[in-house]
């Protein structure tokens, strides 16, 4: 079996407040404590400040309008995202205080959730609109504009809450959740033939045209963060770059690996509160030598060795948003998202696996320990096969996307393993000034969520596989197009492999150390520069993908009311034409 490891991965270590513009604009006149919670604009009918719409039209939609910078000012960009939770098809717009449109835009992303996104480079100190303007206009919905101060003067940055890596002005619920999942598409969006990869995760949320939270909190904050995560880690990093940034609770647990034919557990959770608690105690001191006089038998003392002393309480400020990464980066490891489906104590809850559930920040934990992260959902077309891309941390520090696919996202039911699948992270509240995590059966009821289920545990491999076809592509695919996007998945997983391999290469040329290959099956699980440049658990996978390629045609065989099969052809002859565009495509394809 090969060890609970992130790709020889590293063993380490109730809802947003809803607001009208009106209340917001009161806000805004009284103190600043009182912007940083209502710049997050949840719009629920009851309190919609609409230009003409129905309330129906607004409700359906559940918009939610960040602005960012936390409080807007003239000296910095402004830049606005508007999410819908349903398919609205319209246009947004900003209007400046003196009633000019200054930007719009007629780009909608995601699907879902949907968002539209625009930015003014130097906005006017004043009062200005965000307008959407529904082109379903004529069915009952008219433009919903919400109002966004513009201070003159630069704020000072959100303040400081004892105890605390940072201060809380937000909670989770569907808003916050939708807003996570627009960034994390917009952080990571391309062209579909792009195949991006960068060195480090800081090269990507220091890219202004990227992150819609670069330099958020206005303390220039981005430029002193240093991100390198690997596969587990990179969806615990996300996930607190953007509660730091928008004041939300977090938290991470301890878990073990597994093993004795059960799934990992995690006995310790730590939140915001004490997080300092979760670092590794200090390594014992070295003992002195023993002098003669009081040696005992044999030359050995007899005294007692010394105890290793107990990690000590913290005293001082609470963890930088810096150190807080490092602490969750030596605590957490692939295990943590293995722990079994129905187990309330983890970080991650598995959702059913449908188009409205696996969304961008949805993770994937595969049995064999490497972790993915959904960046995007793209919806099937009558020309191309519907696509879902993620992205995965490698020990080396890079980031790259890859597609869904079986050579990609491996499965399998084995309780020995834990319990695999797509999940999201689970909610942290504040209950009685203490955070804590709801649990199943609380997320199963929450209207917020509701999403909760154990429906993963009851698919094999193939009807897994089989469940994700029927979610990215609802409708039968030409099977000479679907093979043909296989073979383009396992060519971009051999490049971001010869990819690895080369930083490898690098690595050696510089001479920097030694890259010691272990004995037997600890190749896939070690530290140091092994782990960082080596590929084992890299070309199993990519030997899996091989197969599946292989073993499309039989695929199509098993399951042709999958596809659109040509009516005036047999199953055999469709094996045969599939065989030879196989043959083709991989002589070609170098």
């Amino acid at each position: 079996m090969i060890s609970a490891n992130c790709v020889a991965g590293r063993d380490r270590g109730k809802g947003l407040p809803v607001l009208s513009a009106r209340q917001f604009i009161g806000a805004a006149t009284t103190a600043l404590s009182l912007i940083t919670g209502a710049f997050l604009l949840a719009l629920a009918a009851g309190n919609a400040r609409a230009q003409g719409s129905a309330p129906a039209c607004d409700a359906a939609g559940e918009i939610a309008l960040l602005p960012s910078p936390w409080a807007p000012w003239k000296g910095a960009p402004l830049r606005v995202m508007l999410v819908t939770e349903k398919p609205l098809q319209g246009e947004l717009s900003l209007t400046g205080p003196d009633g000019s449109v200054a930007a719009t835009s007629r780009e909608r992303h995601g699907g879902p959730p949907y968002f539209w996104f625009t930015e003014i480079k130097a906005p006017a100190a004043g009062s200005w609109h965000a307008t959407l303007t529904p082109q379903q206009a004529g069915a009952g919905c008219g433009p919903i504009t919400r109002e966004i101060k513009v201070r003159p003067d630069k704020p000072s940055g959100p303040g400081s809450a004892a105890g605390s890596t940072w201060p809380l002005r937000n909670t989770w619920n569907r808003a916050s959740e939708n807003l996570f999942s627009a960034w994390i598409e917009k952080l990571f969006d391309d062209p579909l033939d792009a195949e991006p990869s960068w060195p480090a995760l800081h090269e990507v949320v220091r890219d202004p045209s990227r992150n819609f939270l670069f330099n958020h909190l206005g303390l220039n904050e981005d430029a002193k963060i240093y991100l390198r995560p690997d596969c587990a880690d990179l969806p615990y990093t996300l996930r607190a770059y953007f509660a730091y940034k928008m004041g939300l609770p977090y938290g991470f647990s301890k878990c073990s690996r597994g093993g004795g034919g059960k799934a990992p557990t995690c006995p310790q959770w730590f939140s915001l509160q004490n997080a300092e608690e979760a670092k590794p105690p200090p390594p014992p001191p070295v003992a002195a030598p023993i002098p003669p006089a009081v040696s005992g038998y044999f030359g050995v003392s007899s005294a007692p060795a010394p105890l290793a002393p107990p990690a000590p309480k913290p005293t001082g400020p609470a963890p930088s948003f810096t150190e807080l990464v490092q602490i969750v980066w030596d605590s957490v490891h692939s295990g943590s998202g293995r722990t079994a489906l129905a187990d309330n104590n983890t970080d991650y809850y598995p959702v059913p696996l449908s188009a409205d559930t696996l969304r961008p920040g949805t993770v994937y934990a595969d049995p064999y320990g490497h972790i993915l992260m959904i960046v995007r959902h793209i919806a099937q077309t009558e020309d191309a096969a519907g696509i879902i891309l993620a992205v995965d941390g490698q020990p080396d520090g890079t980031v790259a996307r890859k597609r869904f696919w079986r050579g990609n996202f491996l499965f399998a039911q084995d309780p020995a393993l834990g319990g695999p699948g797509l999940k999201r992270f689970r909610p942290v509240v504040v209950a009685n000034g203490a955070m804590r995590r709801l649990t199943n059966a609380e997320i199963a009821k929450n209207p917020q969520y509701a999403d909760f289920s154990l429906d993963q545990s009851q698919l094999g491999v193939e009807g897994f596989y089989d469940r994700m076809d029927d979610v990215m592509s609802p409708s039968p695919l030409d099977p000479t197009r679907a093979m043909e996007e296989a073979i383009t998945s396992l060519e971009e997983q051999a490049k971001v492999r010869v990819t690895s391999v080369e930083n490898g290469r690098k690595f050696q040329n510089n001479k920097r150390s030694e890259a010691t290959m272990p004995d037997g099956a600890a190749i896939f699980e070690t530290s140091g520069a092994w782990e960082d440049f080596s590929t084992p658990s890299r070309d199993l996978r990519l030997l899996i993908a091989i197969d599946v390629v292989l073993g499309f045609p039989d695929r199509v065989v098993r399951r042709p009311e999958r596809y659109a099969m040509p009516k005036d052809k047999s199953l055999t002859e469709v094996k045969a034409e599939l065989q030879r565009v196989l043959a083709s495509e991989l002589a070609t394809r170098k």
